[in-house]
C-alpha cells in the first residue's frame, strides 16, 4: 500500500514548466509585414489565374471582413470581426457586384465563424455560438444563444464552424499561444456537437489553428489546413494539410509537419518527444511556412472546368515574420480520386511593389450559386469575385457537382465503440481464473448516487478508489463507463492502466495526464469526451438515472499502450493477461434545467 503521502502527491496538477533537455538552437526570425496598397484597376487586371478565369470586385469598403457563408437562396453573409456584426448582400441582377450598400442583420462583438444550416445562420464569436432563423428577405430574426462557455481566445481566437455530411456541427477552437501544453482541453482543437450545441466533444487535438475545413465530394472526408508554428525561422515549417479523423492527435505544440521536433516544449508526464510523434498523426501534404491558411472551400459548383470538381481553394492570408513574404493569394488543394494530389498557387498577384505592399490579405472564400467563387479581404476592405468565362472542359473525374456528399466516413467515426458490451462483460476481460476482488469508493456506495462534485456540473474530480489485491497481478487497469448513454453507449468516461500491483487505490482528483510520473508510467487514455483521464458524469437533463461502472481488472503483466489509447486498445492489449475483476457502481442525474 502506498502511503498517504504519495496518494496525495497523484493528485496535484501536472507542471507545465519548460524543462532542461540540452536543446541549443539558434532561430533567425523575420519579421516583415507588406503594407496595404490601392486595388487599382490596373493592378486588379495584374493578378494571376489560371487560363479562362477572371476577378472583380463584388464590394468594398468594408473595412474588415472575414468569413464568408452563402444560403442556397443566394443570401451572401459576411462576418466582420473588428467591427462586431455580420453583412447581408445580394446580386440579384447576376452583375458580379453586390445590389447596394451591405446591410447589417446581426451585432455581436467578435462576431467571427459562419455556417448556413437550413434556415439557419450560425455565427460564433470567442466564447458564444448563436444561430438565428433566416427570413425570406435573408434577414435574420432574433438569435438564440446556444452555447457561452467556449474556450477563451488568448493567441487565436478566431473560431470557425461547419456541418458535415452527418447533419453533426464542428467547430474549431485554436491554441492560445504558439507553443505549449494547453491547460483546457478543448484548445487547439476541433469540437463536434448536435445542431442545437449539445452532445460537445472533442473530435480531433493537436490542431493549432484550423480555421479552414471542409469535406471531400466524392469521398466525405474531412480535411482541414492548419497553421503551423512561428519562430523557429523564415523557412519552417509547413503549413499543414490532415485528413482530420476521430480520435487522432496531430503533434502540436511538440510535433509539426512530417514529424519534426519544436526545440523549444517540454510533454507533461515524462513523455518525450519521439513517444509524442508516434502519438501523432503526421500532415498528409504541406504548404509555403507562414502562408496562414484560412477559409476553406471545396468546389461543388457547375461553372468552373469539370476538373476543379471536388477541388478545394485555401485563402492564403500571408505571413508577417516571413521575407520574402508568403500567401496572399489562393491556393488550390487538387484530389484525385478523393485523394490530394498537389497544393498549387490558384490566384496569386495581390503582393505588389516587389512584394513590398498588398493589395489584398485573402480570408474568407464561398462558392456562390452560380458557382463563381467570393473571396474576402480583410485588409483593404474588399470581396472580389472570381469568375470562369473559358470554354467548358471535359469531366474527367466522373464526379457529379449536384451529388450529395457521403456522410458514410464520418458516421462509421462516430459508430466506433457504439453498441458495445461493458468492459466487464467483453471477451477480452475473461477472467483466467477464479480471484477474490472487490472494489470501493468512500464517496459513494454500491448502487447509490455519486455526489455531485464529482460530476461535469460540479467540480468534476474523480472519486477516490479502493480495491482488494490479487496475488500475481503485476498491474490495474481501470475502465468507468456509462451503460445509459445515448451515443456512444457505453460513453467511456475514464481509461487508466499500469497502475502498479503495489497500489490497491486511486486518490481523490487523479491528475489528467496521458503518463504519471509517480507512480511511474501510470498511464490514461482517451474517454468519449476526447479528452485524457477522467471526465465526470454528466448526463443530458431528463435522461434520468445513469449508471456508472467502475471497473478494475488485475493483470498478471503491465500493457506496452502508448498513453492516450483508448478503451478498445487498451482491452485488446488486456486479453489473456485478466487474472481478477470488480466493479463498483454509482448511479447519477441531471439536475433539474433552470
Amino acid at each position: 500500500m502506498l502511503s498517504t503521502a504519495v496518494l496525495a502527491s497523484l493528485a496535484a496538477a501536472p507542471a507545465f514548466a519548460q524543462q532542461g533537455d540540452g536543446t541549443d538552437t539558434a532561430v533567425r526570425h523575420t519579421v516583415f509585414k507588406p503594407g496595404p496598397s490601392d486595388p487599382t484597376p490596373e493592378r486588379l487586371q495584374a493578378i494571376q489565374l489560371p487560363e479562362g478565369f477572371e476577378i472583380g470586385v463584388f464590394a468594398s469598403g468594408l473595412l474588415n471582413p472575414r468569413i464568408l457563408a452563402v444560403h442556397p437562396a443566394g443570401h451572401i453573409y459576411v462576418s466582420r470581426r473588428e467591427q462586431g456584426d455580420v453583412l447581408l448582400m445580394h446580386d440579384a441582377d447576376g452583375d458580379g457586384r453586390s445590389d447596394g450598400a451591405p446591410v447589417p442583420v446581426l451585432h455581436r462583438p467578435d462576431a467571427h465563424g459562419l455556417a448556413v444550416h437550413g434556415d439557419h445562420l450560425y455565427v460564433v464569436t470567442v466564447k458564444e455560438l448563436l444561430r438565428a432563423p433566416i427570413q425570406a428577405d435573408g434577414r435574420l430574426g432574433e438569435a438564440e444563444l446556444l452555447l457561452d462557455d467556449l474556450p477563451d481566445g488568448g493567441q487565436h481566437p478566431n473560431r470557425t464552424l461547419a456541418f458535415g455530411p452527418d447533419g453533426k456541427l464542428y467547430l474549431s477552437v485554436g491554441s492560445t499561444c504558439n507553443a505549449c501544453n494547453e491547460t483546457n482541453p478543448e484548445h487547439a482543437t476541433l469540437l463536434r456537437m448536435e445542431p442545437d450545441g449539445t452532445s460537445r466533444s472533442i473530435f480531433a487535438s493537436g490542431l493549432r489553428n484550423t480555421i479552414g475545413l471542409g469535406w471531400q465530394p466524392q469521398t466525405g472526408e474531412l480535411w482541414g489546413m492548419d497553421h503551423n508554428i512561428d519562430s523557429l525561422g523564415d523557412d519552417a515549417h509547413a503549413e499543414e494539410l490532415n485528413r482530420i479523423e476521430l480520435g487522432k492527435q496531430y503533434g502540436w505544440p511538440h510535433v509539426f509537419a512530417d514529424g519534426g521536433l519544436h526545440p523549444q516544449t517540454t510533454p507533461v508526464g515524462g513523455i518525450t518527444k519521439a513517444q509524442w510523434r508516434d502519438m501523432s498523426e503526421p500532415m498528409v501534404m504541406g504548404y509555403t511556412p507562414h502562408a496562414a491558411p484560412m477559409q476553406m472551400a471545396f468546389y461543388r459548383g457547375q461553372a468552373f472546368p469539370a476538373a476543379y470538381q471536388g477541388d478545394a481553394f485555401v485563402a492564403m492570408r500571408g505571413s508577417w515574420n516571413r521575407k520574402p513574404a508568403a500567401g496572399y493569394e489562393i491556393a488550390r488543394v487538387e484530389f484525385e480520386n478523393g485523394k490530394p494530389r498537389a497544393i498549387e498557387p490558384f490566384a496569386t498577384g495581390f503582393l505588389v511593389d516587389d512584394g513590398n505592399a498588398q493589395i489584398a490579405r485573402p480570408v474568407g472564400l464561398a462558392v456562390l450559386p452560380d458557382g463563381s467563387l467570393l473571396m474576402s479581404d480583410d485588409g483593404n476592405g474588399t470581396i472580389y469575385r472570381i469568375a470562369y468565362t473559358g470554354a467548358p472542359a471535359r469531366n474527367t473525374r466522373g464526379s457529379r457537382a449536384d451529388a450529395p456528399v457521403p456522410a458514410g466516413p464520418m458516421q462509421q467515426q462516430a459508430s466506433k465503440g457504439h453498441s458495445v458490451p461493458l468492459a466487464f462483460d467483453r471477451p477480452e476481460t475473461r477472467v483466467r481464473r477464479d480471484a477474490d476482488m472487490s472494489v470501493q469508493s468512500q464517496a459513494f456506495a454500491d448502487g447509490q448516487p455519486i455526489p455531485s462534485r464529482h460530476s461535469e456540473y460540479g467540480e468534476g474530480v474523480s472519486p477516490a478508489l479502493r480495491w482488494q489485491p490479487v496475488e500475481g497481478a503485476q498491474s490495474y487497469a481501470l475502465i468507468m463507463e456509462d451503460r445509459d448513454a445515448a451515443m456512444p453507449r457505453p460513453f467511456v468516461h475514464w481509461v487508466a492502466w499500469n497502475i502498479p500491483a503495489a497500489m490497491t487505490a486511486l486518490p481523490e482528483g487523479l491528475a489528467k495526464s496521458p503518463r504519471l510520473t509517480d507512480p511511474e508510467d501510470l498511464r490514461q487514455g482517451r474517454n468519449s469526451y476526447g479528452a485524457t483521464g477522467y471526465y465526470g458524469p454528466k448526463p443530458p437533463p431528463g435522461t434520468g438515472v445513469h449508471h456508472y461502472h467502475f471497473q478494475v481488472l488485475a493483470l498478471d503483466r503491465m500493457l506496452d499502450v502508448a498513453p492516450g489509447s483508448d478503451r478498445d486498445t487498451v482491452l485488446d492489449a488486456a486479453r489473456g493477461h485478466v487474472i481478477g475483476k470488480a466493479r463498483v457502481i454509482g448511479t447519477y442525474a441531471a439536475p433539474p434545467a433552470e
